[in-house]
This record gives structure tokens, C-alpha cells and sequence, in this order.
């Protein structure tokens, strides 16, 4: 699902390998970033973050240290 995300319209430059989300190098992580990358750059053309019952929404920020999530109104 992450990989079906990251070609379908999330920006997963930062969870690759020596950038500022690929720590924790962790599915969970991961997964959180490209789903929430997915939401919010297709979010005004009817997407939904469904992902196969793999993700909710949540008014929880999952930013961590350097590793900020983005968040387009």
C-alpha cells in the first residue's frame, strides 16, 4: 500500500533512505507518511485515506523532529 501511494500522488522523497523521514525506518512510519502525503496532495480531488481499512484520520499531528507532516487546508 505504501508503494501503491507513493505512485499515485504522495511525495515520498522524505522516507527514503538519508532524508528527514526515514527514521524510524519502520513500516508503521512509513506508512503513516506516504498515507497522510497521499491525503493531503489528493485530498481536493475526492480522495479518501481508506487505504484498505490500513489508515484513519486523526486530528494528531505525527510530526517528529525533523520529519514534519505536511498539512495543506
Amino acid at each position: 500500500t505504501i508503494n501503491w501511494a507513493c505512485g499515485n500522488g504522495a511525495n515520498c522523497t522524505a522516507i527514503q533512505e538519508n532524508q528527514m523521514c526515514f527514521f524510524p525506518n519502520t513500516t508503521l512510519d512509513h506508512a503513516s507518511y506516504a498515507f497522510n502525503s497521499y491525503y493531503q496532495n489528493m485530498k481536493h480531488n475526492g480522495a479518501s485515506c481508506y487505504f484498505t481499512a490500513a489508515a484513519v484520520l486523526t486530528a494528531l499531528d505525527p510530526s517528529h523532529g525533523s520529519c514534519k507532516f505536511e498539512y495543506l487546508p
